[in-house]
């Protein structure tokens, strides 16, 4: 926390120890000033209007709400403290369309504050996933060593207050289904998908019949299903699998990028 928010924090206290009832909105006052409190402002994004709040310390909140108001009352609920409109920074319009080039969120720090590290770890990781592809929860708990958290994983990405820019809609039911997703429903998270490259009802299709990896009969590797690699290999030279198991038995070896043994467990 930075010395500013504390010693605006601390005369908070101190303020209502001397007057247990200040008039209303006094303690957001003394917040405010001190630069304390979020701001926030509306940004055009793939899955229509979005609301994007920002801290001292980064990007604090990604939401879709009806109007300001709306909003405002959806992240005092979510987060605890006020929040004020405000014209976005221009870096901080020149990092949204970056990501929006580029799906990377790149320069942009993120406000997590009152997420526990391993819902921290989880979001990280989720920035990990390139544009273009998806990994399953199981994908997440492995890579963080939690491999037995699986359900843990989905409860933090259900819970990532940066949708969008914590990319969660990459990030897929460990049977290959689409899944749900905290921004608009399932719908909104195959929008994004597709916008991005994806083809959600070819990984519908291949959830459908039990595929999970792809192996190229020339590389001898077996990949997730979006890896860039997978994507590469010829329909004739494509093999499917239903398991990394079955794809070690047959004498394939795992990408080492999409890292495919990690959804094993």
């Amino acid at each position: 926390m930075n010395t500013s928010l504390a010693d605006a924090r601390s005369t908070v206290r101190a303020l209502r120890a001397v007057s247990p009832t200040p008039p209303p909105g006094f303690a957001e006052r003394i917040l405010e000033a001190s630069g304390a409190v979020d701001r926030y402002a509306r940004f055009d994004s793939p899955v229509g209007p979005v609301f994007v709040a920002w801290s001292e310390q980064g990007l604090s909140a990604v939401m879709q709400a009806g109007d300001p108001p709306g909003f405002e009352r959806l992240f005092r609920a979510e987060h605890g403290r006020p929040v004020r409109r405000a014209e976005a920074p221009p870096r901080l319009r020149r990092a949204f369309e970056r990501w929006l080039a580029t799906g990377r969120p790149e320069g942009i720090a993120f406000d997590l504050r009152g997420r526990t590290e391993f819902e921290q770890a989880v979001l990280r990781k989720a920035l990990e996933i390139p544009r273009g592809e998806v990994r399953p929860y199981g994908w997440v708990a492995r890579e963080i060593g939690r491999e037995r958290a699986v359900r843990a994983v989905g409860s933090a990405l259900a819970g990532n207050p940066v949708p969008l820019l914590i990319p969660c809609h990459r990030v897929v039911r460990g049977d290959g289904h689409i899944g749900q997703y905290s921004l608009g429903g399932p719908a909104q998270k195959r929008a994004l998908l597709a916008w991005e490259g994806t083809d959600p009802d070819a990984l519908e299709d291949l959830a459908a019949r039990g595929i999970r990896y792809l192996g190229s009969d020339t590389m001898r590797i077996f990949c997730l299903p979006t890896c860039r690699h997978a994507r590469r290999i010829s329909e004739r030279h494509r093999r499917p699998f239903r398991s990394s198991a079955e794809a070690a038995t047959a004498g394939y070896r795992p990408c080492r990028d999409c890292r495919p043994v990690a959804v094993a467990a």
